[in-house]
């Protein structure tokens, strides 16, 4: 026990009460936050003289910290130095000093560690040397002349040396500047690593005199969101209380009193890199060369030429070129954080509006707290942006894919206010109880937008569709008939209203890119995916709502290999223009006539097969009797008779042929000529 004591004193001995700089604190004066996942710190306060800040920051927020952070001495001093805990193990970083305190090392072993070093030690006399060593010894205590371990320090004094018994020192003092610094270094890193979940960096300010300092920084931040309250007055139907609040989370290191807070939207670009990680260059190994004591050698012939390692042939060609070796290009870094400062610099300078009013920076829009807010840290609050009256018209919501029988209950909301609506949640309330919950999407002034937050029960609607298809033109060019088709579509909505009071719906239709809007001629509002219609319905009626939409669809068929059943009926419809249904009644024509000759040509070459396979049968009947047998005779006028069918047939087929030839030529003069519609 009276080792740790004494461990204890000569540690606080070491650390110095209040040497160097004072220590000064900025606290948060303006804070920034984002959309987009980070937030702008901005912290103020004075300074006197040579002075040092210090504060603490996440450990995964340093790098955010390293690529953004500015710091202005606004009182004509300088800022010296920004210091930092390294990310080295702490394990490590202690072995790295002179007094190695890994371990939790006690009395003894931190002396043993000092052998050599000048020390002062009181006793209550005072005894000063240099280290020789510390031992153990065995010592006899009594009563009952038991043996227990006892340390001696050995002192070399001016006057020799002195062994001093542990347990009989109180303090002992370092003479050594340079063993006290490093002592009191290693002491203020497990210091700082006590907390592993933050870092203090240090903030060194010169200059003389009280001055005023400024620090900025961007760091990660939750997003802040926004809700809002839609109050419905009974006396003003058309009108609605909004009020708007906006929950803000502050998860950094430092309390915010009275800050100037300001809400941005908007995403800018943010992002990591990792610049508290210790980076090193790569450099090639070179081997020395060494020599070996001289042996008898047996020579050969010839030797074979040693080869060089392939990294000092590398310096070698590096050499002869004249070029330096490769390093590292400086990372981009330097540029984001040139880029950060500047930025942070004009949001430090900027002087933000204290009213409770929104603006538009940009492509941000933001909102300026009326009043100063404290929020402390690992806290949140709600903090209110808006609460006026804005017109909120009710009325019903059909939309067939959402509902197929009841419209739902909603509010067309128009932002008559000079603010940007961001999104949110809505609680709605009616009649001073809760009508339900919707959700808003980003709202500009002057804009308007549907919220639907329940399901209107005493409203019904059902919805058919009927359509048709006539032939609106035709055209024949160059033997290719084009049609054009009309197709209507009518979408019927039989809407009943079984309310005391007379109804506002708006049926929401889908929009098809390949239609055309007939009836009615313009729609209340369109969206990208949507028509909208609006229709009053009186209490206790009924009312049909048709709209109507045509689609333009083309046909094309060549009339040479067209079905001629298909051109048949084209040529008979009534709903082909005149000229072009005697066009295409004459290619049906000339269409039959060649078909009609191509069949001849089928038919009479089939005849002419069928004979020659006569007439090879009668010739193999005649090898089978003799020459002047009956029956040879009878064969053979057979055969005669065939030849003549033959030769008859195959002029009659060389005509057909010719005449074919002749109808396809003029079809296809025909239908290359003709142009009607």
């Amino acid at each position: 026990m009276k080792q740790l004591a004494l461990a204890l004193a000569l540690l606080a001995w070491a650390v110095p009460d209040g040497v160097g700089a004072a220590e000064a604190t900025l606290p948060v004066s303006k804070v920034t936050v984002f959309s987009s996942g980070v937030a702008y710190f901005e912290h103020n306060g004075r300074v006197t003289d040579a002075a040092e800040v210090t504060m603490r920051f996440k450990t995964e927020g340093i790098n955010d910290l390293l690529k953004s952070l500015v710091v202005m001495d606004l009182g004509g001093g300088s800022v010296s130095s920004v210091n930092y805990a390294s990310r080295e193990p702490l394990e490590r970083a202690l072995k790295g000093f002179g007094v190695d305190l890994t371990g939790q090392p006690t009395l003894p072993e931190l002396l043993r560690q000092l052998r050599g070093a000048t020390v002062s030690v009181r006793t209550p006399e005072l005894a000063s040397g240099k280290i020789l060593a510390v031992r153990s010894q065995k010592k006899q205590l009594l009563p009952g002349n038991v043996l227990v371990e006892e340390q001696i320090l050995e002192l070399v004094t001016e006057e020799g040396l002195k062994a001093i018994p542990l347990d009989s020192i109180r303090s002992v003092s370092l003479a050594d500047a340079r063993l006290n610094a490093e002592l009191q270094k290693a002491l203020q890193l497990l210091a700082e690593n006590r907390d592993v979940d933050t870092r203090p960096v240090t903030l060194r300010f010169a200059g003389k005199g009280e001055r005023l300092v400024r620090v900025g920084y961007v760091a990660e931040a939750p997003v802040w969101k926004s809700s809002y309250r839609l109050v419905f007055d009974e006396a003003r139907k058309d009108e609605a209380l909004m009020q708007g609040w906006a929950v803000v989370e502050n998860t950094s290191e430092s309390d915010w009193e009275k800050v100037t807070l300001t809400l941005a939207s908007g995403r800018p670009i943010s992002f990591i890199q990792d610049l508290y990680t210790p980076l090193y260059v790569p450099r090639p190994v070179v081997q020395s060369e060494r020599y070996a004591s001289l042996r008898p050698q047996e020579y050969a012939e010839g030797m074979e030429t040693l080869k060089a390692p392939a990294s000092s042939k590398a310096m070698q060609r590096r050499e002869a070129s004249g070029k330096p070796p490769a390093v590292m290009a400086p990372a981009p870094a330097s540029t984001a954080i040139a880029a950060d400062a500047g930025a942070a610099n004009g949001a430090m300078r900027s002087d933000l509006q204290p009213a409770a009013t929104g603006e538009t920076a940009g492509e941000l829009f933001v909102y300026q707290m009326k009043e100063p807010v404290t929020i402390p840290r690992r806290q949140s609050a709600m903090l209110p942006i808006i609460n006026q009256k804005v017109q909120a018209r009710k009325v019903s919501i059909y939309n067939q894919r959402a509902l197929a029988n009841h419209p739902l209950s909603g509010v067309w909301l128009t932002n008559n206010t000079d603010l940007t609506l961001l999104a949110g949640p809505v609680t709605l309330l009616d009649g001073g109880t809760y009508a339900g919950d919707a959700l808003l999407g980003n709202i500009t002034p002057k804009e308007r937008r549907l919220l639907s937050y329940a399901v209107d029960l005493k409203t019904t609607v059902d919805s058919s569709v009927k359509s048709s298809k006539k032939i609106a033109s035709a055209r024949i060019v160059r033997g290719t008939m084009t049609i054009t088709h009309k197709r209507y579509f009518t979408q019927t909505y039989s809407l009943k209203n079984k309310a005391d009071e007379e109804r506002v719906v708006i049926i929401e239709h889908p929009f098809n890119p390949e239609r055309t809007l007939i009836e009615p001629k313009e729609p209340t509002e369109k969206t990208p995916e949507l028509y909208r219609f609006e229709v009053t319905v009186p209490a206790g009626a009924t009312r049909a709502f048709d709209v109507r939409e045509e689609q333009t669809e083309m046909e094309m068929m060549d009339l040479l290999p067209a079905d001629l059943g298909t051109l048949q009926m084209y040529a008979s419809s009534d709903e082909i223009p005149r000229k072009t249904r005697e066009a295409l009644a004459e290619a049906v024509r000339r269409r039959q006539a060649l078909a009609q000759a191509e069949r001849e040509v089928t038919d009479l070459t089939k005849q002419i097969a069928d004979l020659r396979r006569d007439q090879a049968e009668t010739r193999s009947n005649m090898g089978a009797v003799t020459r002047n047998s009956q029956a040879y005779e009878r064969f053979e006028k057979k055969l005669l008779e065939i030849e003549t069918r033959i030769e008859a047939l195959q002029k009659e087929l060389d005509a057909k042929r010719d005449a074919v030839k002749k109808l396809r030529q003029e079809l296809d003069d025909y239908l290359a000529g003709l142009n009607v519609e």
